[in-house]
């Protein structure tokens, strides 16, 4: 079923939606500082071609506490946008039974773009 979710997700945006947050990912990385932020927006973008079956899990391993300063920079400069903007797109979708589906995909999209530091992609058991 993750399937059939994923090839129409992508056929009806879900590739445009990702190749935004790629391309925007790739423009953070022209400078140093941004590239931490780049790479998040390209982990993002992976995940917006491809969300069924995936779920983000928070690992708190990698980075240690520089995560938390990390994602507060990431809210002031742009993530709460993002992840206001992906709940408004969900709630269109959960308006229609047909959209239910892809509406939770955009709330877990939303989830992953307030703090994606410290946040790993899984696949869904």
């Amino acid at each position: 079923m993750s399937l059939l979710g994923n090839i129409l997700w992508f056929v009806l945006g879900g590739f445009l939606l990702g190749a935004a947050y790629i391309l925007f990912g790739i423009l953070y990385c022209i400078t140093l500082i941004g590239i931490p932020f780049g790479y998040q927006l390209m982990k993002i973008g992976v995940y917006a071609m491809w969300p069924f079956g995936k779920t983000s899990i928070f690992d708190p391993v990698p980075m240690g506490c520089i995560n938390l300063v990390f994602n507060i920079i990431w809210i002031v400069f742009g993530g709460i946008e993002l992840a206001i903007a992906h709940l408004i797109v969900g709630g269109f979708f959960c308006i229609t039974i047909i959209g239910i589906p892809f509406g939770l995909q955009h709330f877990k999209l939303a989830k992953l773009a307030i703090l994606p530091f410290g946040q790993a992609l899984t696949s869904e058991e």
